[in-house]
C-alpha cells in the first residue's frame, strides 16, 4: 500500500471498473428494489442539493444489491424545456440570429445538436460520484419511448374528458413569453412603494381612496371591493365608480376578501392581472380585461395614451396622470414579494391566457386514499399532512407552454377553430374521416416539463408496452426527494401512477432536508456561498473559486462583497478532500431536519476518517501478510477476550445500521459507523491487538486468533461502509479479503454483514469495558496533571472485588502496555494512601501518588495563569450578556453561542479551581 491516502489516484480507476463489469445493472434474481433518479435538467450542472440526494439514493442501491435484492437505479435526464431553450437561444443569439428567425424545426435541431454534445455533462459528474446508476438503460423524457408514453397519456386523458382548453389566469414569463409552473416562479422581497390613488364615485358625489403596488393594472380594474361588515362603506356598496382615464363605469361590491384593516379599506380588483382579484371576479362575475400584450406592454384594451409602452414606463405616466388630476393622495416606501421568471429574472406578470389544462379532483381522490390507506408512507410522516393540505385543495393544472423545446401538444386545428386530439396527423384524419381538403394545423405550444416528468415511474420501465422490467420493478420502492416538490412531482406521479398502471408508482417517499450554507443561509449565486460538490471532490485554487461565484451574477455590483467574503473564507483555496469523505458527509448531515447546514469542517472531519481506515488497513496488512490468519481449518485458534470483544461489538454494529438505513436514518447509520471503526476498532482494538503479536508471551494460537480477528473484523467493515464510500472500500478490501480467505471480483456484490447473535458475547464485551474504564481512568489523570504521556506510572488499586483481582491479573499486561505503568500494587482498604489522583472503576480506586511526578510549583503557576485568562474572558461574555443594548440587537443564534461559551468557561473554571487545590494539597 501508499503509505498515503490519495483519493485522485483511486476513485476514476474504480468507477470505470464497475461501469465496464456491469456491476450496476440489476442481478435478475432477489426481492426487486428500484428506485427512479429524479431526472437532472439535461442543461445542469451537479450542485450541492443534487449530490445530497443521489448520494442517498446510492447508498440505498448499494445497500439492497449487497443484499442480494434485484437491485435497479434508473437512470435518465430531463429536458428541461426553458432551461434548455435559453442556453440555445443565447448560443444563437452570440451569432447575431432568433429562434424566430431560426424557425421552428431548424432551432430543434440545433437544440438536439447542442444535447449530443453536452448531454453527457450531467452523467460524467454523477460517475465522479460515484453514483452506481444503470447506465446501460438510461433514458431522456424526449426520447422516442418515453415521447409516445407522453401522447398516448395525453390523449386518454383527453378522450376521457380529463383535458380540456380554456381560458384562465397564469404566470406569464414576459421574456420567454410563456407560462410558467409556480416551482419556476422565485418570489423575493423587494423595495417598492405603496401608491393611494383617489377613485370618484359616478354621481360626484364622493370618493374611495384604494392602495396599489402596481398603478398601471389600474386600467383594467373591473370593481372596487370593501369588506360587507366595514360599516365606513355600507352605504356605497352597489354604487358606481368612474375609473379614471378609462370612462369605465366599475361597481363597489362586498367580499370577504377585503382586509377592513389594510391600508383604506377599499381594494381595486383587476381580475385579469392578480390571482386574488381572479378569484373575486369568479364570484361576483365581473369582465376580465387584460391589458398586457406577451412583453408586458399596454395593449389596445386600454386608453390610446398608454398603448404600447412598457409596464414600468405606463406606470410612471399613470402615477403622473393621477397627481395632476389631483387624484393621487401618497406615495410610501413599501416591501414586497416581487415574483421573477427562476431562468428569466423578469418579474412574473399574471396573465388570462389560453392554456390547456388537466382536470385533476377526480384523479387527486385516489391519491388521496392510497396515503390515507398506507399504500404510500411517507418519511417522516408528518410531511403526509402537507400533501394533504395541497391535495385537498388542489386546482387544475396548466400543462402547455409557450416554447419550442419539448413534447408538442398532440393536438390539430382546422381553419374553422375546431381541435383534434390524437396520436398523429394520419390518426386523426382516418378517426375523424377528414380528407386532404382540410388543412389541419398542429398546436405551436409543448407540455410541461411536468407532464413528462409525472409518467417518469413507469414511462422509463417501457409503458405502454408491457414490457418485463414494467412488471418486475413497478411499483418501484422508494422515491428520494426534496420536500419542495411533493406538490409539482411527488403528487402528479402519484395520480398518474395511479391512473395508468392501478398502482401506487412507489411505496414510499423519503423526504429530504434542503442544504444550506454552514450560517444556515440558502445557497445562492446572488449571496456568495455557492459549494460545487467537484469543488469539494477534487479541490480549487482561490482563484478559480472567486471567479465561479462572480461570474454571471444576477447583482454585478456585488462581486466585489463576494470575493472579498470568499477570500477571508478560503485564504488557499479549497482543498480536495475525495468523493467518500463528501458522501460520508452528506449522510451524516441526513437528519430528520427541513434544513441542513453544510460546513467544511465536517467534511474535513471524514477526509480524517478516510485516512485513519487507509492507515489501520496498512496497520493490519504490516502484521498479518504472509503471516498465519488462521484460514488454515486444521490450525489451532485462541481468541482472547479482546478479539471476541470485537467481535461481539461487529454484530451489533452490523444489526444496528441496517437498522437505520431501513428507517432512513443515515445520519444515525453514520454516526455508529463512526464511532465504532474510529474509536472502537482503530484506536482500542488495534491498540489491543499490539502487545500479543509484539510480545513472546502469548501463545502461536492466540496470535493466529488475533491476526485472523484483525483481517475479518476490517474486511467486514469495508463492506459495512461501502455503500457510503464505495471507492476507498473498494481500493482497501482488494488487499484485505483475500487474508480473511474472501473472494470475489468487488465488495459492492459481496454480502452485506447482518449481525449473527450467536457471535455475540457479553462476558467478553464486560471485560474489556473493565479494561476500557481502567486505561481510560489513567489517562484522563496524566492529561488532568500534564503529566508526559511517556512517563511510566505506579498505580495503587484500593477497595477492589475479587473479580476486580481476577480481571487485573488476566488483563495486566495490556493494562500496562495500553496505560504505560510501571507497576501495579494493591492497598488495604484501611491503609491511608499518599496523597494521589483518583479514578473510579466501578466502586475501585485507581490511585496515582503525585510526588515527584510533577514540579508543583511550575503546574501551580501554570494553572493560575490560565485561570486569570479564563476568568478575564468570563468576565467581558459576562459582561456583554448583561447589556441591554446587546441583547436587544444581537440575533438569537449569536446570544446563544455567547451563552454556551459563558457556560464552559464557568465549567474550565470549576475545573481548574479545584485541580490547584489538589495540586497544593501534595
Amino acid at each position: 500500500m501508499e503509505k498515503t491516502y490519495n483519493p485522485q489516484t483511486i476513485e476514476p480507476h474504480w468507477y470505470d471498473i464497475w461501469e465496464k463489469q456491469g456491476y450496476f445493472a440489476p442481478s435478475g434474481s432477489g426481492q426487486p428494489y428500484c428506485i427512479m433518479i429524479p431526472p437532472p435538467n439535461v442543461t445542469g450542472t451537479l450542485h450541492m442539493g443534487h449530490a445530497f440526494q443521489d448520494t442517498l439514493m446510492d447508498l440505498l442501491t448499494r445497500y439492497h444489491r449487497m443484499r442480494g435484492d434485484n437491485t435497479l437505479w434508473q437512470a435518465g435526464t430531463d429536458h428541461a424545456g426553458i432551461a434548455t431553450q435559453m442556453v440555445v437561444e443565447r448560443q444563437i443569439g452570440a451569432q447575431g440570429m432568433t429562434r424566430h428567425s431560426v424557425g421552428r424545426d431548424a432551432f430543434v435541431d440545433k437544440i438536439w445538436q447542442w444535447k449530443a454534445q453536452s448531454g453527457g455533462h450531467i452523467k460524467r459528474q454523477l460517475c465522479r460520484l460515484g453514483a452506481s446508476l444503470d447506465w446501460e438503460h438510461e433514458r431522456f423524457t424526449m426520447d422516442e419511448g418515453l415521447s409516445h408514453a407522453v401522447r398516448e397519456v395525453f390523449v386518454r386523458l383527453y378522450r376521457e374528458g380529463l383535458i380540456y382548453r380554456g381560458q384562465r389566469l397564469v404566470n406569464w414569463d414576459p421574456v420567454f413569453h410563456t407560462a410558467l409552473s409556480d416551482l419556476e416562479v422565485i418570489s423575493q422581497e423587494e423595495d417598492g412603494k405603496m401608491w393611494h390613488l383617489r377613485y370618484p364615485l359616478a354621481d360626484g358625489s364622493d370618493s374611495l381612496v384604494v392602495a396599489t403596488t402596481r398603478p398601471e393594472t389600474m386600467l383594467g380594474d373591473t370593481a372596487v371591493a370593501v369588506n360587507p361588515n366595514d360599516p365606513r362603506y355600507q352605504h356605497l356598496i352597489g354604487k358606481e365608480i368612474e375609473l379614471p382615464f378609462t370612462g369605465r363605469m366599475i361597481p363597489i361590491i362586498a367580499d370577504d376578501y377585503v382586509d377592513p384593516e389594510f391600508g383604506s379599506g377599499c381594494v381595486k380588483i383587476t381580475p385579469a392581472h392578480d390571482f386574488n382579484d381572479y378569484a373575486v371576479g369568479q364570484r361576483h362575475q365581473l369582465p376580465m380585461i387584460n391589458i398586457f400584450t406577451e412583453d408586458a406592454r399596454i395593449n389596445d384594451n386600454a386608453p390610446k395614451a398608454y398603448r404600447g409602452m412598457d409596464r414600468y414606463e405606463a406606470r410612471k405616466r399613470i402615477v403622473t396622470d393621477f397627481e395632476s388630476c389631483g387624484l393621487l393622495v401618497e406615495v410610501k416606501p413599501h416591501k414586497l414579494m416581487v415574483p421573477r421568471g427562476d431562468r428569466s429574472h423578469a418579474v412574473i406578470e399574471p396573465l388570462l391566457t389560453d392554456q390547456w389544462y388537466v382536470k385533476v379532483e377526480p384523479l387527486a381522490k385516489m391519491a388521496i386514499e392510497a396515503v390515507e390507506t398506507g399504500k404510500i408512507r411517507f418519511v417522516p410522516e408528518n410531511w403526509s399532512k402537507t400533501y394533504f393540505d395541497w391535495m385537498n385543495n388542489i386546482e387544475d393544472w396548466c400543462i402547455s407552454r409557450q416554447i419550442w423545446w419539448g413534447h408538442r401538444i398532440p393536438a390539430w386545428y382546422d381553419k374553422a377553430g375546431n381541435v383534434y386530439v390524437g396520436y398523429d396527423e394520419t390518426s386523426i384524419r382516418e378517426q375523424y374521416q377528414l380528407d386532404s381538403s382540410v388543412v389541419l394545423t398542429q398546436d405551436d405550444d409543448v407540455l410541461d416539463t411536468w407532464f413528462s416528468s409525472a409518467l417518469w415511474p413507469f414511462s422509463t420501465l417501457g409503458w405502454p408496452e408491457n414490457t418485463e422490467r414494467l412488471n418486475t420493478f413497478y411499483p418501484t420502492s422508494v422515491l428520494v426527494t426534496g420536500f419542495d416538490i411533493i406538490f409539482f412531482w411527488v403528487a402528479r406521479m402519484i395520480m398518474f401512477g395511479l391512473k395508468f398502471m392501478g398502482d401506487v408508482p412507489f411505496r414510499e417517499v423519503y423526504i429530504h432536508g434542503l442544504i444550506r450554507d454552514s450560517e444556515g443561509q440558502k445557497m445562492s449565486k446572488s449571496k456568495g456561498n455557492v459549494l460545487d460538490p467537484l469543488d469539494l471532490i477534487d479541490g480549487v485554487s482561490l482563484e478559480v473559486l472567486v471567479a465561479k461565484r462572480t461570474t454571471g451574477l444576477m447583482q454585478p455590483e456585488m462581486a466585489p462583497k463576494i470575493e472579498r467574503s470568499t477570500r477571508e473564507q478560503f485564504p488557499q483555496g479549497i482543498p480536495a478532500f475525495g468523493t467518500d469523505a463528501l458522501r460520508f458527509t452528506f449522510a451524516a448531515l441526513a437528519s430528520t431536519g427541513r434544513d441542513i447546514r453544510f460546513d467544511l469542517a465536517r467534511i474535513e472531519g471524514y477526509r480524517n476518517f478516510c485516512n485513519k481506515l487507509w492507515n489501520a488497513t496498512r496497520y493490519v496488512l504490516m502484521n498479518t501478510e504472509d503471516q498465519d490468519t488462521g484460514l488454515d481449518q486444521n490450525a489451532a485458534i485462541e481468541l482472547s477476550d479482546a478479539d471476541r470483544w470485537i467481535i461481539a461489538l461487529t454484530q451489533e454494529v452490523a444489526r444496528d445500521v441496517a437498522t437505520h438505513i431501513q428507517q432512513y436514518r443515515f445520519d444515525l447509520m453514520a454516526n455508529v459507523l463512526y464511532e465504532f471503526v474510529w474509536n472502537e476498532y482503530c484506536d482500542w482494538y488495534l491498540e489491543l491487538s499490539k502487545p500479543v503479536l509484539q510480545s513472546e508471551e502469548f501463545r502461536i494460537a492466540a496470535k493466529r486468533g488475533t491476526r485472523r480477528t484483525l483481517v475479518r473484523t476490517l474486511e467486514t467493515i469495508l463492506r459495512l461502509l461501502h455503500p457510503t464510500m464505495p471507492f476507498l472500500t473498494e481500493e482497501l478490501w482488494h488487499k484485505v479479503a483475500p487474508l480473511a480467505g474472501v473472494s470475489g471480483e468487488t465488495v459492492s456484490l459481496q454480502p452485506y454483514p447482518q449481525g449473527q447473535a450467536d457471535l455475540i458475547d457479553s462476558q467478553a464485551q464486560q471485560e474489556i469495558e473493565w479494561l476500557k474504564q481502567f486505561v481510560l481512568g489513567v489517562r484522563r489523570i496524566r492529561s488532568e496533571m500534564d503529566i508526559a504521556p511517556g512517563k511510566l506510572l505506579t498505580v495503587l488499586l484500593q477497595n477492589g472485588s475479587a473479580e476486580d483481582a481476577q480481571r487485573l491479573a488476566r488483563h495486566d499486561v495490556l493494562i500496562s502496555r495500553l496505560a504505560r505503568l510501571e507497576r501495579i500494587e494493591w492497598l488495604d482498604a484501611s491503609v491511608n494512601a499518599p496523597e494521589s489522583a483518583l479514578a473510579l472503576v466501578g466502586e475501585m480506586r485507581v490511585l496515582i501518588p503525585l510526588a515527584g511526578l510533577i514540579d508543583k510549583e511550575a503546574e501551580l503557576k501554570r494553572l493560575n495563569k490560565e485561570l486569570e485568562k479564563i476568568r478575564k474572558d468570563f468576565a467581558k461574555s459576562n459582561e456583554k450578556l448583561q447589556n441591554p443594548n446587546f441583547i436587544s440587537r444581537a440575533p438569537a443564534e449569536i446570544i446563544a453561542t455567547e451563552q454556551q461559551r459563558l457556560a464552559d468557561m464557568s465549567a474550565s473554571i470549576q475545573q481548574l479551581e479545584a485541580q490547584v487545590l489538589k495540586i497544593q494539597a501534595i
